[in-house]
């Protein structure tokens, strides 16, 4: 089946109807299932039959004929729709295929994904070819349509034109356009994107917003210019602001904004008593925060917080696939519905024993399932990175006067530069260090000094960055020389040196921006990044997120991008980029 179709050929329906016939049977059968129904929002003990990959009766009645079909006994078991994750960026140092997998073995069966790195990394054709091999996974796997590049690029134009932001909002695998990170410049004269948006709505598909701190006249305006959710609110008061202009909000518990339980707690606080425009999203975590899971850790942490169990189960299923307009596919276990199906060992207990997608088994009493398929990256050009320049002492030179002071993990302020960058290294009894972004081609950088990253690590490389340049963060120039040099060989990632030693990397071989291997592995990699990190004096809790965020012109207040030192607000250039 292409799931891209938006339905089932008619061969294959008319199969699904004979089943119900007895002309055909079922190839799996769950009975004695005391299931969630979302649109009774009641637990019904019924027989669940699946044909493939689809749900094609739920009732009292077994199949005449049991010979020749899986039959599963569900007495004493719990059985929800697979969870939905409605807000991913599957390509935090992970990659969408093993996040994917990944996800599924506690329960998160559909991911709405992302696509800014595809805009970035290949053309749309070869970008469709991928989102083909994707949908052949048991996870179903959308997308967005990107407006905006999130940063200040030479290639804006370029990238986000007309042909092919169209063409992404037509594909059937995408459902949703944003999100909308550009929407200053929509409220001031962009009608470029505006048209966009409409052509959005116009394919019924929702226009996300990111919207941090917004008054209550900016949130009225964006939704006259169509954006449809957020899930950006802060407090439980922004979240009901929000519900009450007819937005839906996503609840977010991620690695740099773990607010899932405050903002329940709050919103209970203001007595809601409607959760249905409400869903969870853990907002694209870095790996070791997805440790036990993902969607599931959001429903159990809303139990635990005195949501009724049916509702926090419904915000991470049916409530999602209503967003996006895909409730009469996912969402719900019912007759037309795919086969995403979560068996639990308790109603509180939201991490399922087994799951089964798209009426395959993932996990299977607590045993994960292989499914031996793989993603063909080089098929599409994202192999090692193959950088054909070479850093130089003259590319080290820092005479900014003004540079970047870390606030938290993503938010940076200008500050003046009082100490001497004229120098090998900076002093360790300061906080001080180099910091380099430098294209991924070679054709320039732009150097200034960062403060709170590190108060002794000699040098940093990375190609992990929001654009996919280059950043060098350290104390030692010598240091941050070996650490790049490092970084071409093993063909991308991140790499940290100390005293001329390299003491971490971690290969990201998908086109120097994702790691291609098992998460359990990435897990483990990323807790001695931040181990290391922190140990050399790094103050916050995530800095994969730092690395990432340096260049994002949605976040306040100063970034370094290809254009140069940028004041986010203003949109100025400070200090342009030099070409090497």
């Amino acid at each position: 089946m292409s799931e891209h179709l938006y339905r089932w050929r008619n061969k294959e329906i008319r199969k699904q109807v004979a089943v119900i016939d007895g002309k055909e049977l079922p190839t799996m059968v769950l009975k004695n299932a005391l299931y969630l129904n979302v649109f009774l929002r009641k637990w019904i003990e019924a027989h669940i039959w699946v044909y493939k990959d689809r749900i094609v009766y739920v009732g009292d009645k077994l199949p005449l004929n049991m010979t020749s079909m899986e039959v599963v006994d569900c007495s004493g078991k719990y059985v929800v729709p697979g969870y939905i994750e409605p807000h991913v960026h599957p390509f935090q140092l992970y990659n969408p295929y093993e996040l994917a997998m990944f996800a599924g073995q506690t329960g998160t069966t559909t991911l709405m994904n992302d696509n800014l790195p595809w805009l970035y990394l290949m053309d749309r054709n070869k970008a469709f070819s991928l989102l083909e091999d994707f949908m052949q996974l048991p996870v179903s796997m959308y997308w967005w349509a990107r407006f905006d590049s999130q940063s200040e690029i030479n290639e804006e134009q370029e990238i986000f034109n007309d042909e092919d932001i169209q063409a992404w909002l037509q594909h059937d695998a995408v459902v949703q356009g944003g999100e909308l990170t550009a929407w200053p410049q929509v409220m001031k004269d962009d009608d470029r994107i505006l048209y966009w948006m409409q052509e959005a709505k116009r394919l019924r598909k929702p226009v996300e917003g990111h919207f941090p701190g917004a008054s209550e006249k900016t949130l009225v305006k964006l939704k006259l210019l169509g954006a449809s959710s957020d899930h950006e609110a802060l407090s439980g008061e922004e979240v009901f602001h929000r519900l009450a202009m007819g937005y839906r909000v996503g609840l977010r518990n991620s690695s740099v904004r773990p607010d899932l339980a405050k903002l329940l707690q709050e919103l209970q606080e203001l007595e809601l008593t409607s959760y249905d425009h409400l869903t969870m999203t853990t907002d694209g975590s870095t790996p070791s925060f997805y440790k036990n899971g993902i969607i599931n850790e959001c429903v159990q942490i809303a139990i635990d917080n005195g949501v009724p169990e049916i509702e926090a189960y419904m915000m991470a299923t049916y409530n999602a696939a209503e967003q996006f307009h895909l409730e009469e596919r996912l969402g719900g276990i019912a007759p037309g519905r795919v086969a995403h199906l979560n068996i639990l060992e308790a109603k509180d207990n939201a991490t399922p024993i087994s799951v089964i997608a798209k009426g395959q088994w993932l996990k299977r009493d607590g045993k994960m399932i292989n499914h031996n398929q793989q993603i063909d990256w080089g098929k599409y050009g994202l192999d090692k990175l193959d950088l054909k320049w070479h850093l130089s002492e003259s590319d080290l030179q820092f005479s900014m006067p003004v540079g970047l002071r870390m606030e938290n993990d993503v938010i940076m302020k200008p500050y003046p530069i009082s100490i001497d960058a004229n120098t090998e290294k900076i002093m360790n009894s300061c906080d001080e260090s180099f910091l380099m972004l430098i294209d991924r081609e070679g054709e320039w950088r732009v150097n200034t000094i960062i403060k709170g990253f590190t108060e002794t690590l000699g040098g940093l490389a990375s190609s992990y960055s929001l654009t996919g340049d280059i950043v060098l963060i350290g104390k030692s120039k010598s240091d941050l020389m070996l650490a790049f040099s490092r970084m071409k060989e093993i063909g991308g990632g991140i790499v940290l040196v100390d005293e001329g030693k390299v003491i971490f990397e971690l290969p990201l071989n998908i086109a120097g921006m994702m790691y291609d291997g098992k998460m359990s592995a990435l897990i483990k990699e990323d807790e001695k990044l931040k181990e290391i990190l922190i140990k050399h004096g790094y103050k916050y809790e995530d800095p994969p997120y730092n690395l990432l965020f340096l260049s994002s012109m949605h976040l306040p207040f100063v970034r370094i991008t290809p254009l140069g030192i940028i004041d986010v607000k203003k949109k100025d250039i400070l200090f342009p980029a030099i070409m090497r």
